[in-house]
């Protein structure tokens, strides 16, 4: 008779504790236990919240090595079934070693799960027959358990599901969340002290009046951009560092729908649009994405969203100054190219148009699609074709974390036909759809690789191009970290193309997310490691890095409304010279859309409790030496850069914190 020492760890999450009998079964290569009820010392409280209970399972002879446990467990007589967090369980062999077991799941029913070796393996390395077939079987139920949907055509189809609480257990929110997340959402409008305005649908009188409702929340930036907001320095700076960032480009040539010349932007000066082109001091952001999409109608009134075109000069104390605005995309008499000589409200009308364009280009292009919407791809690719036991599975698995549920919520609540953004944004219904579709035409796979990106968009020496510095930094950390994992699994390029779990995830993104489309340059199949790496460390950097880059200042820049309409009420003038303060008041949403949009942005940019930061692993899948070496290295190089961060942010007027990793979520969350 011998003797297994098996140690089990309940989760230290809310709600962790069951009260049912639980039981386990050990499968090595040269048998299995008797399905062993875990019963010790500490009775009834042996697998209560963050419990360490220990047991001993006898065994005729050894079991060789183990290959798998089972576990399942059973409601007392009289008692309901209840759920249990199993972090992991730890087996000590009659010959000395130590198994670990990596779990970190709910176990909500009375089936058994079987559960493998922390040792990563891929399909042609699991030569054990058991092994084979609990690795099958898990893929099979994953099939089923995440099914794809589609929520509307020519967008990436997201996950199948009814209702939250239908989700697998694995991917719902911890109770925390769900807590905070509701409540926010439910007082968004009393923690902001707006409750009341909601339902007002009157115009702004003055903005003493928005500055009285703006007042009750403020961070340092959005109290920045009350103050900067009409200043074309700061108008420029957000291109480079507000929330959306993917746009700017470096300016070679003129647009032939955009007839600038020397005259209007450089009077009496000695400068030319051609040589400073040639400098690399013109840049151009263009909004052709909105071209001709039909705006909402809001409280009954139609609205307006422009599809413009703005020139920005570098200047010589390294500021980018708008230069040039055109508010449609053909050249007309009534559609004037606006200058900053131009009277003060003609100029800043023309400003505002631009910013609300940037807030629908940047909440449905860069934040809903180039985010949340790939994050879903690559999350339900993942739980589709990769069981636990894969290395890839245990490296992305923390990078999907309450992404599908967090999905969910968004098309219920902000984009359904009774969503916040649908009712609110001047894009919202019938354009948000256009816009979308037009978006994932114009995705690439270098767009989403920040290292190329920059290039592609000439950004490479634009100073003060804080999200590029940052940007690339941890781009290039994460890329350090995959190789170093991905290298450790996979010796040889010929390994890559021989695990077939590999190349059904690849294959199930391009076909879900990027409908087959070669030209979008996206894989379909991966040849070597070189490749995988790159392709990781893009799902890695979207899921985190990027998110928090379009995602966390939405507050920031768009608390303070005339900084960020979400919405425009009246046309934009045909002529010069005829815009005044009163007009730009009319021009405003009205009071109930700007207290709504508020109040989403708040609960959006609102970081949970149970936050988990980029790089840190509270799940310990991995449990060889050298890959939990690597995920160390992986740590301490965010630290070092955090602190980097910090420090120059010391120094700044408006500090960019949105790149630092200490503020990086690991997944897509919120």
């Amino acid at each position: 008779m011998v003797r297994y020492k098996v140690t089990v760890f309940t989760g230290d999450c809310l709600n962790s504790t069951t009260l049912n009998n639980v039981f386990i079964k050990l499968v090595g290569t040269d048998g299995e236990s008797d399905r062993k009820w875990l019963v010790g010392l500490k009775g009834a409280s042996s697998f209560v919240r963050g419990a360490v209970s220990k047991f001993k399972v006898f065994c005729p002879t050894s079991l060789g090595n183990l290959v798998l446990i089972e576990l399942d467990k059973k409601s007392l007589p009289l008692f309901l079934e209840d759920a249990w967090f199993c972090a992991k369980v730890e087996v000590k062999s009659p010959e000395g070693d130590i198994y670990s077991f990596p779990i970190y799941r709910w176990i909500t029913d009375s089936k058994v799960h079987r559960f493998r070796d922390g040792k990563a393996l891929k399909v042609f390395e699991d030569n054990h027959h058991l092994g084979r077939y609990s690795r099958q079987q898990e893929i099979q139920q994953r099939e089923e358990d995440y099914r794809w949907d589609t929520y509307a055509e020519g967008i990436p189809h997201s996950l199948k599901a009814q209702n939250p609480i239908f989700l697998p257990s694995e991917v719902q929110f911890s109770f925390t969340k769900t807590t905070e997340f509701l409540y926010t959402a439910s007082t968004g409008l009393t923690e902001l002290k707006l409750k009341g305005l909601d339902n007002c649908k009157e115009k702004w009188d003055n903005i003493d009046g928005i500055d009285r409702v703006f007042c009750c929340k403020k961070t340092d930036i959005s109290e920045y951009a009350q103050e900067h907001w009409k200043e074309d320095a700061f108008f420029g700076y957000q291109f480079l560092n507000g929330v959306n960032p993917i746009l700017i480009q470096c300016c070679t040539t003129l647009p032939s729908n955009f007839p600038v010349t020397d005259d209007m932007v450089f009077p009496r000066s000695r400068c030319s649009l051609a040589d400073e082109m040639k400098k690399g001091n013109i840049f151009l952001c263009d909004y052709k994405l909105l071209d001709g999409v039909k705006a909402n109608t809001i409280n009954g009134k139609k609205q307006y969203l422009m599809a413009p075109l703005v020139l920005l000069h570098k200047s010589p104390d390294n500021k980018l100054m708008p230069i040039a605005i055109q508010l449609k995309q053909t050249p007309s008499d009534d559609n004037p190219i606006f200058l900053p000589t131009d009277s003060e409200y003609d100029w800043l009308i023309a400003k505002i148009f631009v910013r609300s364009a940037d807030f629908n280009h940047h909440q449905l292009n860069a934040h809903l699609l180039r985010t949340h919407l790939l994050a879903e791809v690559f999350a339900v690719s993942l739980l589709r074709n990769l069981p636990m036991v894969h290395p890839l599975y245990k490296l992305l698995k923390p990078h999907t974390r309450y992404t599908l549920q967090i999905n969910f919520l968004a098309r219920r609540l902000l984009i359904s036909e009774i969503g916040a953004f649908t009712q609110f944004a001047a894009s919202g219904g019938e354009g948000m759809f256009t816009i979308l579709k037009r978006s994932v035409s114009s995705m690439t796979y270098s767009s989403l690789c920040i290292t190329d990106d920059i290039a592609e968009r000439g950004l490479e020496a634009v100073p003060n191009f804080y999200y590029r510095d940052d940007g690339l930094k941890v781009w290039d950390i994460i890329h350090r970290f995959v190789q170093g994992m991905l290298g450790y699994y996979y010796k040889s390029d010929s390994e890559v193309q021989e695990d077939s779990e590999l190349q059904k995830w690849i294959m199930d993104i391009f076909e879900h997310g990027f409908f087959s489309q070669a030209e979008t340059g996206i894989p379909q199949t991966f040849t070597c490691v070189t490749e995988l790496v790159k392709f990781v460390t893009m799902v890695i950097f979207t899921c985190s890095a990027q998110h928090a880059a379009v995602n966390s200042g939405q507050y920031d820049y768009g608390g303070w409304m005339p900084n960020t309409p979400i919405s425009l009420q009246l046309p934009p003038p045909t002529t010069k010279g005829t815009t005044s303060e009163a007009t730009m008041l009319a021009t405003f949403p009205d009071v109930n859309v700007t207290v709504q949009g508020m109040a989403t942005m708040w609960l959006l940019s609102k970081q949970s409790s149970d936050f988990v930061p980029l790089g840190q692993y509270p799940e310990e899948h991995f449990t060889e030496e050298i890959p939990r070496k690597i995920l160390k290295d992986f740590q301490m190089e965010l630290e070092d850069l955090s602190l980097v961060i910090k420090g120059r942010n010391k120094r700044l007027e408006v500090p960019y914190t949105y790149m630092d990793p200490a503020e990086l979520e690991n997944s897509v969350a919120i």
